[in-house]
Order: structure tokens, then C-alpha cells, then sequence
């Protein structure tokens, strides 16, 4: 009781001196006895340690971390169970208060994370994608099966079928980039899900963001990445390998 009562008397001390950079993440991992939490960042392509904490015995913890604005960070666990591998809990974090509670035995899927706009829509895009993934996981095993019997008719259809399949995924993305162009997960989304897809659907995104989040973030390194798309594309040996590369969409199809 009297842990407890230190671990709630700290996080009142840190809330009451916060300002708007200022970020507090706190929550438990149930089952946790011992190891090392760490909230983490990527800084162009190097992992960067925010704040650390050691566990040992109580499963509770409480970070403290400065961000201008809303980003992705990492919750990182490295277990002292003889377990080779570790886990990464990859969330949304915007200045102020957030939770995240887990567990040990399902320690990403478990997550729960409250405390974020921009998370609550990037939960709301994954159970969405992971529907898409699961009717992939099907089509590959009726194409496997269909080559296995040597069936030339069912592989075509089957091959149709996961190329419709991946059109229908990247026009869910753009569309629900377009639907949250007033959040920084709307960007994030586009750079990071369907950095492929034909540079006028990123375009589009872009053009529909709300100026503040044009200058986020996110919106910058979209910006970036639209400018090199281009600017790739501006050369002759370089076009019919974006071309392939690009995923073909219709606008009109977008609901």
C-alpha cells in the first residue's frame, strides 16, 4: 500500500508542474515480476531511449518524456525470463496523459491505450487492416492449394483475387487518411502503409491535410517523400520501375 501510495504521490507531482511539452505515460504489465521497460523513439533511423525503468516485483510504472507534438513511440520490454526475444508496443503519444495497460503473456496484443485521439484512430485502422490480412492469409492457402493440384484456372483467380485484394486496402488507407486529415495519424498512415501506391493518391492526401498538420511531423516527412517520389520520377530510367512499384487506384472508387 505505502509503494502504491509513493507511485500515486510521484505522478501527481510530475502532473502538477507540467507544461505543454510535457508527456506522462503511466499503467501497469500484469504478470511482470522482473525485467526493464524502456519508452523509446526513432530519430531518423536510430532507436533512441526516452526514459527506463527496472521492474522488479511490482508490475506498475510511470514514464516522463518531452514531445513538441503528437508521434509514435515505442514501450519496449526487455524480460529476464531465459526468453530470447523481446516485445514492442508501438502507439501514438500526444502531449499530456496517456495509460497503457498490457500483459506479460500477450504483451502487444494485449495492449490497452487510453489518453490519445490519434492512437484511438490508429486502433480503429488496424482492426480494419487486420481483416484485410486475414482474408490474405486465405487466398494464400486456396493458391497454394490450387498449385499443389496443379489447377492453372484457380491460381489466375486467385492471383485476381489478392491483387484485388491489395487495391482494396491501400483505397481503405487513402480514404481514411482523407477522412482524419485534421490528425497527424493521417500523414503517418500514408508514409508508412502505402508509401508505394501512385504518388497523386499521396498528393491528394497531403493537399487535404489541415494546415497544422501539413506542419507536423508527419506532414513534413510526407512532403519529403512527395517531392523525392517526384522528382525520382522526373527520370527516364526510373519510370517504369515506379511504375511497377506504383499500386493503381481509382478515386472514384473510394466510398
Amino acid at each position: 500500500m505505502l509503494k502504491k501510495l509513493i507511485f500515486l504521490g510521484a505522478i501527481l507531482m510530475i502532473v502538477s508542474c507540467n507544461n505543454s511539452n510535457d508527456f506522462f505515460l503511466t499503467g501497469n504489465v500484469s504478470g511482470l515480476k522482473k525485467g526493464k521497460l524502456y519508452l523509446q523513439r526513432v530519430d531518423d533511423t536510430t532507436l533512441v531511449t526516452l526514459d527506463s525503468l527496472e521492474v522488479s516485483g511490482d508490475p506498475e510504472f510511470a514514464f516522463e518524456a518531452q514531445i513538441k507534438e503528437p508521434q509514435v513511440l515505442y514501450l519496449n520490454l526487455e524480460k529476464k525470463d531465459g526468453s530470447d526475444y523481446d516485445d514492442r508496443i508501438l502507439f501514438f503519444a500526444e502531449p499530456g496523459e496517456m495509460t497503457l495497460t498490457t500483459s506479460l503473456k500477450n504483451f502487444e496484443r494485449q495492449a490497452a491505450i487510453t489518453g490519445s485521439e490519434n492512437q484511438l484512430k490508429l486502433d480503429e485502422y488496424k482492426k480494419m487492416i487486420m481483416k484485410f490480412n486475414d482474408q490474405n492469409l486465405d487466398l494464400i492457402k486456396k493458391s497454394f492449394e490450387a498449385q499443389q493440384q496443379a489447377n492453372e484456372d484457380s491460381l489466375v483467380f486467385y492471383d485476381k483475387k489478392m491483387q484485388n485484394l491489395v487495391r482494396r486496402k491501400y483505397l481503405y488507407t487513402v480514404n481514411f487518411a482523407l477522412n482524419n486529415k485534421n490528425l497527424e495519424v493521417a500523414p503517418y498512415l500514408a508514409v508508412s502503409e502505402i508509401f508505394d501506391a501512385n504518388v497523386k493518391y499521396l498528393d491528394t492526401i497531403y493537399n487535404a491535410l489541415e494546415s497544422n498538420i501539413r506542419k507536423s511531423k508527419y506532414g513534413k516527412t510526407l512532403k519529403g517523400f512527395i517531392k523525392e517520389r517526384k522528382n525520382t520520377d522526373k527520370h527516364p530510367e526510373n519510370v517504369e520501375v515506379a511504375k511497377q512499384k506504383e499500386v493503381p487506384m481509382e478515386v472514384d472508387s473510394i466510398e
